[in-house]
């Protein structure tokens, strides 16, 4: 391992959303100990930087595309590009070809381990794996150090579908700062939007795109008490089409698209429900950020959502929404909470509890420092 270790980082794109966000808390944690360098495959997305903070040691090096044809030629060129690391991190399908470059080509340019992450699924295997993914990532798999996953259900899946080995596979839940989201929010911290004392907020943290399915979401304020408004906080492609859905159903009045907030901490408590609507989810942060504030959760039982809130919630869980019964189910659990504030508030108080004794960020810090740190003195760097 260098004097100063070197972690390089690819992302098919690094806008805000859980992979990425949770990959800016590590370096940030590591400040001036790690030298990282990050590639995301889509320069015009790369809003998580903006998180990075002043101690980082960060750099954006040229790259190889990371999409592409998987030719010997092109592959052998992100191998070439992934030489002189100490440890080689990447993330998602959109980096899978940088997974089989380095399997195919480890030897050849004297590559350092690569861990990959899989943190989920996109749109395109929302409801089920593609068969040539599945195979192609089983091939590309073959040498990695570790694969690391945060739920159970992609456990299961890397051991069972993709024939992981047991060694290779390595859980790690998200975790967050759980105390961080304990202080009361500010009534006027979002631009343009303030909570008044008369009303409460269904809430939720999501980028805007398909796979949230956030327009059962607004349909569902056709249900809830006037007093009731509907907050969702992120950027995405789908938030003309929310807009237009929300003035459909006579809702726009009360459907909120602040935009991205880069502190959820200081917002999520101004939520009195937090809603759920994904189609595919795995270990949720936002969930995570959600109980740590106290908050009841409506959502479909999708990935682990279903162990990771507290069993007082449970009742508030809805099947998964792939059609008009599970979203009216789904409409009907928030309307139920919304009529019940000592429900809301029993619920909101279990789950804070079982955020702060099982997934506050410290565990899962040191749990990425023993697998990176420990593969990096295992395999230290030719010269």
């Amino acid at each position: 391992m260098s004097k100063t270790p070197k972690i390089l980082h690819l992302h098919s794109t690094f806008d805000a959303g859980g992979k990425e966000l949770r990959n800016v808390r590590l370096i940030n944690e590591w400040g001036r100990e790690v030298d990282h360098a990050i590639v995301s495959g889509d320069l015009e997305k790369r809003g998580a930087a903006k998180l990075l903070g002043n101690k980082a040691r960060v750099s954006w090096p040229k790259f190889p595309a990371l999409q592409g044809r998987p030719t010997p030629g092109r592959l052998s060129a992100l191998a070439k590009a992934m030489a002189g690391y100490d440890l080689i991190c990447t993330y998602n399908w959109g980096a899978i070809d940088a997974v089989m470059a380095h399997t195919v080509f480890a030897d050849a340019f004297k590559l350092p381990p690569l861990v990959h992450h899989e943190d989920g699924f996109n749109e395109d295997e929302a409801k089920r794996l593609k068969k040539r993914r599945n195979w192609y990532r089983k091939i590309a798999l073959g040498r990695t150090a570790a694969l690391v996953v945060p739920s159970a259900k992609l456990e299961d899946i890397a051991l069972n579908v993709w024939s992981q080995p047991r060694t290779r596979v390595r859980r790690i839940p998200n975790g967050i700062d759980t105390r961080a989201f304990a202080a009361p929010p500010k009534r006027d911290l979002l631009p343009g939007l303030v909570k008044h004392k008369d009303e409460f907020w269904v809430g939720t943290l999501a980028g805007l795109r398909p796979v949230k399915q956030l327009d059962v979401l607004v349909r569902a304020m056709d249900r809830m008490p006037a007093e009731w408004q509907l907050v969702i906080v992120g950027e995405g492609p789908e938030r003309e089409e929310l807009l237009a859905e929300a003035e459909r159903w006579g809702v726009e009045d009360r459907v909120h698209l602040p935009g991205f907030v880069a502190e959820p901490q200081k917002l999520i408590g101004l939520f009195d429900i937090f809603a759920l609507s994904s189609r595919s989810e795995q270990f949720p942060i936002s969930v995570v950020e959600a109980m740590a504030a106290g908050l009841p959760i409506v959502a479909p039982r999708v990935g682990d959502i279903g162990t990771m809130v507290s069993s007082d919630n449970g009742p508030a869980l809805v099947d998964p929404i792939t059609g008009k019964d599970e979203e009216k189910a789904f409409a009907r659990s928030l309307a139920r909470l919304a009529d019940d504030p000592v429900t809301r508030k029993r619920m909101g108080q279990a789950n804070r509890q079982k955020a702060r004794e099982e997934f506050d960020e410290r565990k899962m810090i040191e749990r990425y420092r023993a697998l990176y740190w420990g593969l990096m003195q295992k395999y230290p760097k030719s010269e």
